[in-house]
């Protein structure tokens, strides 16, 4: 099952987050020996500092086992600053209705092989699900994905498969990268499901996510059962549907001004994290 940690509720998801950096690591320092960034055996970056939304899988035993990240376009991100050569001179796309997937991975040694839950094709078909349905709620109509011929060939199998490339294929160290669009429409979701046979609604309540990643860990496996979220609960969810209803740059301002007005009641952390959720990007003008 999928939750979707973003700018919002990253504070009640600490330990997730951090199991997520740990798969990271694995898949792409250990497996696939990737010049990535690895500290303490976590695999982040700077750009997991700019509040992405991060797509996880969390599996029936509340293990971390497939996860993507969502990164709007309009500011920093990786196809602009790390993967620029791919676009043979062409300015990078800048839109709050295109999004970035990146740290697309699931865990092979975990997973299974075959089509049934629990494999990596499946976990690979959830991620997708949840990550388009999570983006066109948003608003956004696109994205795009820095991916390698593997992957490629995986997504063409699949029914997601790109519907155009940027630029042209590049070797970036080991692999060779290239630059995939994919809409964000009824139509790739229902394709996917379809080849996934997945019908049910793939997300998790933060509620039911914190249940289900603590069921088999104990207190000093995980601090998420400590976490003290439920005074602002109501008032994030609150910011959360102002923002989803807002529908002019207007109206996105004057919720910013109204989360800036009771500033006083979250920590510099959470304010921040608020102000520059993914959410609030697909109203910009």
């Amino acid at each position: 099952m999928i939750i979707v940690i973003d700018g919002i509720n990253q504070h009640k998801f600490k330990d997730v987050l951090d199991d997520m950096f740990k798969l990271r690591a694995r898949v792409f320092g250990d497996r696939l020996g990737w010049e990535v960034n690895i500290e303490d055996g976590r695999e982040r970056d700077h750009f997991d500092d700019l509040h992405p939304a991060h797509v996880v899988s969390i599996d029936d035993e509340g293990d971390v086992v497939g996860c993507m990240r969502l990164l709007q376009t309009k500011g920093p991100h990786m196809l602009s600053d790390v993967f620029h050569s791919i676009l043979d001179g062409e300015p990078p796309i800048r839109s709050a209705q295109v999004w970035e997937a990146t740290r697309f991975c699931v865990d092979t040694k975990k997973l299974g092989r075959g089509r049934g839950e629990n494999s990596v094709s499946y976990v690979t078909s959830e991620v997708m699900i949840g990550s388009f349905e999570y983006a066109k709620a948003a608003g956004v109509l696109d994205s795009i994905a820095v991916i390698d011929p593997v992957m490629n060939r995986v997504l063409q199998r699949s029914g997601n498969a790109p519907y155009d490339y940027l630029g042209s294929a590049k070797p970036m160290g080991k692999v060779v990268a290239m630059a995939a669009l994919m809409d964000c429409s009824d139509e790739r979701i229902s394709g996917i499901r379809e080849y996934a046979n997945i019908a049910h609604d793939v997300f998790l309540t933060d509620e039911q996510a914190i249940d289900q990643y603590a069921r088999n860990k104990t207190p000093a496996d995980t601090g998420v059962a400590n976490y003290d979220h439920q005074p602002l609960s109501q008032m994030e969810k609150y910011f959360v549907e102002q923002m989803n209803s807002a529908t002019t740059k207007a109206e996105t301002e004057s919720v910013l001004n109204l989360i800036e007005a009771v500033s006083d009641r979250f920590t510099p952390e959470q304010k921040t994290a608020l102000l520059r959720t993914p959410r609030a990007f697909a109203h910009e003008a």
